[in-house]
């Protein structure tokens, strides 16, 4: 199988490195190439970053980078991933759009050696909408001065076992994502209320 890959050094050698390349070919599409290669499956791991580069593909199907983008939006071969920042190295893939081509996808990756979760359809998935609540939260606990970031993250860490704390992620996914999605989310819930100190930042 042939798999494409278009994203940032980083991003493509994390996905790489999970697929069996023993078996599999992997390659990389930098953006800027007048045709694109036929490949099995295409990932665009910065959709939501630049212009998307596969949008005409619609023949085989194609993961992109999309925590805020819904599924409405997409084409109907297209299923998202997270592929925010300190997301994309973890073991299993959170993969998220219509419940059959999500699972298929899900057979597919399985087969090249990605492991995925399969998660509800929805604005952030699971990871990214739970972390970023956490990150406001402690924008909420640094404004009130219950705390500094380096204690707070420390504290989150010690307490949860995190791979990072609040202020780490938020500097790992980008801050901008993070207001972005709580702003989406905040037109669901009042409860997704963004804190005063974050929006500043």
């Amino acid at each position: 199988m042939h798999i494409l890959i278009h994203g940032t050094p980083e991003q493509v050698a994390v996905l790489a490195k999970k697929i069996d390349t023993s078996i599999h070919q992997v390659s990389e599409f930098k953006g800027d190439e007048t045709a694109i290669p036929e490949a099995d499956l295409y990932i665009d791991a910065l959709f939501e970053d630049k212009e998307p580069v596969f949008k005409n593909i619609q023949h085989k199907p194609v993961l992109v980078n999309a925590v805020v983008t819904p599924s409405a939006e997409l084409a109907n071969n297209t299923i998202r991933f997270n592929g925010w920042g300190g997301f994309i190295q973890q073991e299993k893939m959170e993969i998220a759009g219509n419940e059959n081509s999500a699972q298929q996808v899900a057979r597919l990756l399985s087969d090249v050696g990605i492991d995925t979760v399969v998660s509800a359809d929805t604005c952030g998935m699971i990871g990214p909408r739970v972390v970023a609540m956490i990150i406001n939260e402690a924008y909420f606990a640094l404004a009130e001065n219950i705390s500094t970031r380096e204690e707070i993250d420390i504290a989150m860490k010690s307490g949860t076992n995190y791979p990072y704390g609040p202020f780490e992620w938020s500097e790992i996914i980008g801050i901008e994502k993070i207001k972005d999605l709580l702003y989406r989310l905040r037109t669901e819930n009042t409860r997704y209320e963004i804190a005063p100190a974050l929006i500043k930042n």
